[in-house]
């Protein structure tokens, strides 16, 4: 005759195998049912997916609208290749932008990380955001291995890291770029931090650091004050507010470049002129 016991042991047991497979079974997969541009995915049960992280190669600024810009397509149609009716897996936390698209980074089911890969391709570079920073520094290396081997967008002058030239970067102004150059002072004030790269802080290129952003430098182990007098390289959108200035809103976007060489600046310094575009890759 069974004890009193054995009646409450079996619900238990039942529990414990349930939470068993719950812990086993592994991310859910995803379904992709087409690409509509070089970073996002239509899902087949109708969700729209960007790929976090990354900015894909898209027609360079005074490009008419409409206009076909074959890296731009190829970037389309590589992740078309990599993505299309494969099994797909988050890495890591997925989340939801201001437009409603999912935000994740990307894994296939035979181990491929889709923004490594595009990256790696030169078909796409590293956009960080507040909500979108994990596995920047793995990105940072794909993107400077193809850069350094001249692939994709890194064979036109359109995708050129730029020197913190402010008569430069005025022309690229409301557009996302990658910048280099030292760092001459860097001053705090009012809980903000500024990163001046010329003595003239009303006309030079400066990087500014909210209050808000700060925090997320500090929490980093960075201050700075650290910056001063280092080569670096930002990435952002150019604005203008008495010179150019670029918003750092993490710290991700900054990297120190001590004892590397600066694209930017052996390329200024160079005296021939840079490889012409091929005809298939027009930068205009």
């Amino acid at each position: 005759m069974p004890t009193p016991a054995m009646p409450r042991r079996i619900p238990s047991l039942m529990l414990s195998a349930l939470l068993l497979m719950a812990n086993t079974a592994g991310p859910p997969e995803l379904r992709v049912a087409a690409v509509t541009d070089g970073a996002t995915l239509l899902l087949e049960d109708g969700r729209s997916l960007r790929l976090a992280g990354i900015e894909p190669a898209a027609p360079p600024m005074g490009a008419e609208p409409g206009d076909p810009w074959p890296l731009a397509e190829a970037a389309r149609q590589a992740l078309a290749e990599l993505a299309v009716g494969q099994r797909l897996t988050v890495r890591g936390e997925a989340r939801t932008d201001r437009h409603g698209r999912l935000l994740a980074q990307l894994v296939r089911g035979d181990g491929l990380w889709l923004q490594g890969e595009l990256l790696t391709r030169g078909l796409a570079r590293v956009h960080t955001r507040p909500d979108a920073r994990a596995l920047a520094g793995e990105m940072l290396a794909a993107e400077a291995g193809a850069r350094a081997a001249g692939r994709g967008i890194w064979r036109t002058r359109a995708y050129a890291v730029r020197p913190a030239d402010p008569d430069a970067l005025r022309r690229d102004r409301d557009s996302f770029q990658i910048v280099e150059g030292r760092v001459l002072r860097v001053s705090k004030a009012g809980g903000d931090a500024y990163l001046d790269f010329g003595e003239d802080w009303r006309t030079d290129v400066t990087v500014h650091i909210g209050r808000t952003a700060l925090r997320a430098f500090v929490a980093a182990g960075i201050d700075p004050l650290s910056y001063e007098g280092r080569v670096v390289r930002v990435r952002g959108w150019v604005g203008l507010r008495a010179g150019p200035l670029i918003e750092a809103t993490h710290p991700e976007q900054i990297e120190r470049l001590d004892g590397a060489a600066s694209p930017a600046r052996a390329a200024r310094d160079n005296s021939s002129p840079p490889p012409e575009p091929s005809d298939d890759e027009d930068e205009e």
